[in-house]
């Protein structure tokens, strides 16, 4: 476990790749902003970082001083089902060197061009938070587009920002190599799926969902549970006529750990994607929005939480995530009055 060292303040910095003697101060850093408790290990602990970043798994960027000091950091990892597509995330900057020096934004675009230059991912995504707009911003203007929101997706008490309750992210998705083809909207959706697609950096061709839940297929399911988020994620790789009985399988025992937000990643491949729309909705579940590449197809978010959404604490800065809010809140205040 790293340890907090003091920076002095004022220094000229510049972005660069995280080597292994940074790997200490990466950990010292996230110790000064967010304490020992902070969920994500890797992040505090030098030489899971330095694992990770020797595998790949996870890129991390930097900012460093002349001196040697680590005053940011920023990675891309893999964190969707497929590895085409990165996330970009554990950001933060040293609260000495906050306030309009552009470190954060030139952090993510340090990554962003890594791995356009150095792997064959297709495409990158991040969860800008709506507890402020700073990240928001951040994400428009390196050309990111909002396609889904993950509502209540986590405690307030991770933030070091005073925000209370639960935090809300929207989903920024970037095209890095295209690769068009078929996606199946379903009925209850295809409004709100085709408004997002229109602002999408790739070709589709969108066809209505058709055909029932297949009896020689069985769900394939694989799922993740974050304890310190109470969050499980569902992500559904093959759905046959069982699918509502697998759903029901996988609620059963995370909630019995105190879970609030369920998340279902569901393919828009998959033609009969629309009577799997429906089995969630009779269950509880409402719209998130649109997930290009999730899958490397494309993906359809959709979640249920234990008690009512915090919306009135979201914070929007631009009118695509107000837009993608209603539709969510929208399918809510619909599922919910069942």
């Amino acid at each position: 476990m790293g340890e907090i060292v003091e920076i002095e303040p004022g220094q000229e910095w510049s972005v660069d790749r995280m080597t292994q003697e940074d790997a200490p101060k990466v950990a010292s850093l996230f110790l000064s902003v967010y304490g020992a408790d902070y969920p994500i290990k890797k992040f505090i602990d030098p030489e899971l970082l330095i694992a990770e970043n020797k595998s790949g798994k996870t890129i991390s960027s930097v900012a460093r001083t002349a001196r040697g000091d680590v005053v940011g950091h920023n990675a891309i990892f893999y964190s969707a089902p497929s590895q085409v597509i990165y996330e970009s995330g554990a950001g933060l900057v040293h609260h000495d060197y906050r306030g309009g020096r552009g470190i954060f934004t030139e952090m993510v675009s340090h990554g962003e061009t890594i791995i356009q230059e150095q792997t064959e991912a297709s495409a990158l995504f991040g969860e800008p938070v709506c507890n402020h707009v700073f990240s928001q911003r951040l994400c428009h203007g390196l050309g990111w587009i909002s396609m889904a929101m993950e509502v209540d997706l986590m405690p307030a008490a991770v933030y070091s920002d005073g925000a209370t309750g639960r935090v809300s992210t929207l989903l920024d998705f970037k095209t890095l190599r295209p690769r068009p083809h078929r996606v199946f909207l379903p009925a209850v959706y295809e409004d709100n799926l085709r408004q997002l697609y229109e602002a999408l950096d790739d070709e589709r061709e969108l066809a209505p969902s058709q055909g029932e839940l297949r009896d020689d297929i069985r769900t394939r399911i694989v799922s993740d549970y974050f304890p310190f988020a109470q969050v499980v994620r569902i992500a559904v790789h093959e759905v046959g006529s069982d699918f509502g009985k697998q759903i029901e399988a996988e609620e059963s025992s995370p909630r019995k750990k105190g879970v609030v937000v369920f998340q279902a990643w569901l393919k828009l491949a998959e033609p009969g994607i629309g009577q799997a729309v429906d089995v969630l909705r009779s269950k509880g579940y409402f719209f998130g929005g649109l997930l290009p590449r999730w899958f490397d197809d494309d993906g359809l978010l959709m979640q249920k939480l234990v008690g009512p959404p915090h919306w009135d604490d979201v914070n929007l800065f631009f009118d695509r995530g107000k837009m993608i809010m209603d539709l969510a809140r929208s399918d809510w205040g619909e599922v919910s009055s069942r």
